[in-house]
This record gives structure tokens, C-alpha cells and sequence, in this order.
């Protein structure tokens, strides 16, 4: 162990090593207690009768989310892939060296990140007359667009100054600078909290059914609400809510293992330069 990690997190001893045991001991007993609790609220509630589950046997109801599925799957590729590129030229603003710019790119992202995602769908599907995928997918755009932003201006100024000055050193232009230096290195230290906005993106296209969009949340409430079979609200999410959960942590496994695969790269680590022996001169030097 290094001196550092060991300055900053002292191995616990045989006393801590057992309160910390029966600290876990005593949340799995909780976690395990309230989900029993749980459960049998739904066995009272008859929750897991034939009759309220008999619906997703049918092709029609299982054709039905399906298509539900691929409508959020639709939204949620679009927005993703527009509020990156909206991200890129909003942070490409607010570095510019030219003011007005910079100001403009600061007002956009500011006031975008102020406004309420469900107020912008509704006002673009409203005032505008937009149908709905292109409402919602521009409603998520802006929003994340414009937290994208400033998650790519923040990665660009987490590099080292001194890698700014060695490119211009070298008569580097501002632009090489940037596309060449600054921002591969920004954008991979920032990528797992890019992916992260994505799964917000991917939750937040639940919002369409409120624009009567067919994503998957609406197609839900249809087979809730529109079939004589007891209402059976409480099975139509047990069933959706495992899909978003998997969906969200698929991508925010892939964000971990992108972090993770980048931590290994070789061209990220730092290269052993053997200790020169005395008297020895530098590669070209006479």
C-alpha cells in the first residue's frame, strides 16, 4: 500500500471490520424485511391474480409494447444524437474568445437548463403545432443539449494548461488546438458523465404520453386503462419498470466500462524513462 492511500484511508481494525459487518447484516435485513412487506401487500391486493395477467399472453397486447419499446428506443436515438451535437456547438460558444458569442452560447445553455423539460414538449407541441416525436425529441434535445454543454466546457478546461501552451509552442492554431488536443482528451475524461445525461435522456422520453406520443409508458396506461381485465394497473408496471431499470443501467454499465477501458488504455499511461547514466548525452545532441 502507498503512503498516500494509506494517509488517506487508515485499514480498519478487527472492531471496525465487525461493526461494518453487522452494519450489512442489518441492511440486508431491512432491505429483505421491506420487500416482504411489499410482497405481501400485493398478494392482499390480489395483484398476481391469472385474470390480471392473462392480458400479456395476447399477440396483440405484446405487439403493443413492442411498439411502444421501438417508439421510445426512436425517441431516445434522436435526442441523443442531437443533444450531443447541440452540447458541441454550445460548448464551442462559450469557449470562443469572441464576447457576443460566448454570451449568447452562456444565455442559451442557461436559460434551456432553467426550463423545465415537460414545459418546453408542451410548448412546442402546443404553440408551435408539432407533432409529437419531433416536440419531444426537441424538448429533450435542448434540455440535454444544453447540460451537455457545459459537461464538454468543463472536460475541455480539465486539461492541463500546460498541454494548451506546448500545442500553440509547437504553432499550433486555436482550432488544431482544440479538435486535436483539448477536446479528445476532455471529451474522454468526461464520458462516462456524458453517458450518464444520455440515461436521463432515456428516462425522460417517458414524458411523450403526456403529448399522446406512443412510447412505451403510454402504450402502459393504454392496457391499463382500456381492457375489462380488473384494471390491472400494478402488473403493467411490473412489467415496464423492469425494462426502463434494464435499459438505464445498460447504459450506465457501458459508461463504466468505457471509465474502466480507458483506465487501462495504454496511451494513457505514463511511459517508463530508464534513469540515464552519468556522462550519457541526450538522442541528438553532439
Amino acid at each position: 500500500m502507498t503512503a498516500t492511500s494509506t494517509a488517506l484511508y487508515d485499514v480498519p481494525g478487527p472492531k471496525t471490520r465487525k461493526r461494518h459487518f453487522l452494519y450489512g447484516v442489518a441492511s440486508t435485513a431491512l432491505i429483505a424485511a421491506l420487500l416482504g412487506w411489499v410482497l405481501n401487500l400485493l398478494f392482499d391486493t390480489n395483484q398476481f391474480t391469472s385474470a390480471k395477467w392473462n392480458p400479456f399472453q395476447y399477440k396483440g397486447i405484446q405487439e403493443l409494447l413492442l411498439r411502444g419499446l421501438g417508439n421510445t428506443l426512436k425517441a431516445f436515438a434522436y435526442a441523443a444524437v442531437l443533444s450531443v451535437a447541440l452540447g458541441a456547438v454550445l460548448a464551442t460558444g462559450r469557449l470562443s474568445e469572441h464576447r457576443a458569442l460566448r454570451w449568447v452560447a452562456t444565455l442559451l445553455v442557461e436559460f434551456f437548463r432553467a426550463m423545465p423539460v415537460l414545459v418546453m414538449i408542451f410548448f412546442i407541441f402546443v404553440a408551435l403545432k408539432v407533432q409529437p416525436l419531433p416536440a419531444l425529441v426537441a424538448g429533450l434535445t435542448l434540455y440535454n443539449g444544453s447540460v451537455l454543454a457545459e459537461v464538454f466546457r468543463t472536460g475541455v478546461n480539465s486539461v492541463e494548461r500546460g498541454q494548451r501552451e506546448a500545442a500553440y509552442a509547437l504553432g499550433m492554431r486555436k482550432t488544431q488546438v482544440m479538435t486535436f488536443v483539448l477536446v479528445p482528451q476532455g471529451v474522454r475524461a468526461m464520458l462516462p458523465t456524458i453517458i450518464s445525461q444520455l440515461v436521463v435522456a432515456l428516462k425522460d422520453t417517458s414524458l411523450g404520453y403526456l403529448i399522446t406520443y406512443e412510447e412505451f409508458l403510454h402504450v402502459g396506461k393504454l392496457i391499463a386503462s382500456n381492457l375489462d381485465y380488473d384494471l390491472p394497473f400494478i402488473p403493467v408496471v411490473m412489467v415496464i419498470s423492469p425494462i426502463y431499470i434494464g435499459m438505464c443501467m445498460l447504459l450506465s454499465w457501458f459508461a463504466q466500462w468505457v471509465a474502466e477501458r480507458e483506465q487501462r488504455n495504454p496511451k494513457n499511461e505514463a511511459v517508463d524513462v530508464s534513469k540515464a547514466e552519468p556522462g550519457t548525452l541526450l538522442p541528438g545532441v553532439r
